[in-house]
């Protein structure tokens, strides 16, 4: 097995956040490690362990939107979703995104890079309220960034540090088939959530279309592949768009896909972005399709959108700083 080098107690020193309780002491030993880990997760955090600053947030009655600067002056958007005891986060993995779902506004300018490890813990750092369940469902496509994405995975749950439960851990991702492998491979056991939205190939390519290399056959069976492995009931994540995945036969494939599986279709909304041309479904033709959908004896479920009036749900992280930065070049 290769071992990559170990970092050096400078790199550690300077971006602490990116790494392991055994990463840490393994450099700069036990005493040190476990002094600078209490410091990391233990007391208010210092500046001066951050690579990643406050730029700007955004608040609604239940949900606020924080916009992180990062050190290459780039930005990303950040969610935390209120709930009766602490939140959810939903975390960004990289700046911008390549899959280019029609329905998404993080992608509209193109990928620009992927957030290190340090970067993606620190998103939960920084909120400073109690979070109960992480969710990689921010800007990006998290396994896109897939060592970056399991590393950080490892420094939350790291008990000498968030000790942050694996249940309250999920990864929503649009499918890459041979990540999905990897990611079966993991002693992670984390929460898994399938960004399918159709149920044939033509539908999908013309959602997803940076991911027409992917048979949608394939991003099912590896994903049931992962609920069987890890006993994980695995959401499929359906919008509805009128006219395109809303036929009778595309409740059939579903059906016959998912019936008996322990699976959980859950129906989503479009969010308004700047793609004029999407028709948002009526609230009568979700309730419908929900039902036509449960008659075939699949578990369903319809998510509720959080945070629209702040451009903070789903489809709606919009990468607006990097937008203007990129216009005043």
């Amino acid at each position: 097995m290769k071992h990559l080098p170990k970092s050096t107690p400078t790199e550690i020193l300077n971006d602490p956040y990116g790494f392991t309780y055994k990463e840490m002491s393994e450099v700069i030993g036990e005493d040190k490690a476990r002094a600078l880990y209490t410091e990391l997760y233990k007391q208010p955090f210092h500046k001066k362990n951050l690579s990643i600053s406050t730029k700007k947030v955004y608040k609604s009655s239940d949900t606020e939107k924080y916009v992180y600067e990062l050190k290459d002056n780039r930005y990303i958007e950040t969610v935390f979703i209120k709930r009766r005891d602490g939140g959810t986060v939903c975390v960004s993995t990289q700046v911008g995104c390549s899959v280019g779902c029609i329905f998404c506004e993080s992608g509209r300018n193109g990928f620009v890079r992927n957030l290190t490890p340090s970067e993606i813990v620190q998103q939960v750092i920084l909120i400073r309220q109690k979070v109960n369940r992480i969710v990689f469902m921010g800007m990006g496509e998290p396994l896109f960034n897939y060592d970056n994405l399991i590393a950080a995975i490892h420094i939350l749950r790291d008990r000498n540090g968030l000790n942050f439960p694996t249940d309250g851990i999920t990864v929503s991702t649009v499918g890459p088939v041979n990540q999905l492998k990897k990611l079966r491979e993991e002693h992670l056991k984390i929460q898994l959530t399938i960004s399918l939205h159709a149920a044939t190939q033509a539908a999908r390519n013309c959602i997803i279309p940076h991911m027409h290399m992917y048979a949608i056959e394939d991003v099912v069976k590896q994903a049931l592949s992962y609920s069987q492995r890890h006993n994980r009931k695995v959401v499929f994540a359906y919008l509805l768009l009128p006219g395109i995945n809303d036929r009778s036969s595309d409740i059939r494939q579903l059906a016959k896909w998912f019936k008996g599986k322990n699976v959980m279709i859950n129906v989503l909304q479009y969010n308004p972005t700047s793609n004029s041309k999407i028709r948002a479904p009526q609230k009568q033709e979700m309730v419908a399709f929900k039902h036509q959908l449960e008659q075939t004896g699949l578990e369903v479920t319809m998510r509720v959108s959080h945070g629209r009036e702040i451009k903070a749900a789903c489809g709606q992280l919009a990468n607006t700083y990097n937008k203007a930065k990129k216009q005043q070049k």
